[in-house]
């Protein structure tokens, strides 16, 4: 069991199983909704997350995709959860900030690095695709 939840403690969640990937995303959406370089993600199947507390969501229609992306986050403290993409395919991503435990879940990929920051170094031997995988 993965557990993790915001900054105030209003939204929590639990994630049944390991995560399908571990990605560090690059692209200019999660960066600024992550405040950082990249965001570093879990991706899951939607159905093996479940949380407790109210949601927020923003509808990400400036997407490369062109599928919009719900970017759900706490209400309250505004820290950034999930990200759901529209695409049909029922995947829900996790921001790996948000996990009780974050240190065992090293990205294992770095995704859309076409936008990624100049000065940020991949790590060595760590798959990197200039879009999505």
């Amino acid at each position: 069991m993965i557990e993790g939840g915001c900054n105030c403690g209003a939204v929590r969640y639990r994630a049944e199983g390991d995560p399908i990937v571990v990605a560090q995303c690059h692209c200019t959406n999660c960066r600024r909704q992550s405040g950082s370089a990249f965001s570093v993600n879990l991706l899951f199947k939607g159905a093996a997350v479940s949380h407790d507390g109210e949601l927020s969501v923003y509808e990400d229609k400036d997407t490369f995709s062109g599928n919009a992306v719900l970017r759900k986050f706490c209400g309250r403290c505004g820290s950034p959860i999930f990200s759901e993409p529209t695409d049909g395919k029922g995947l829900l991503i996790v921001k790996a900030g948000t996990l009780d435990d974050p240190a065992p879940f090293v990205p294992t990929v770095s995704v859309w690095t076409s936008t990624a920051l100049p000065w940020v170094v991949l790590p060595e031997g760590q798959y990197a695709f200039e879009k999505n995988a």
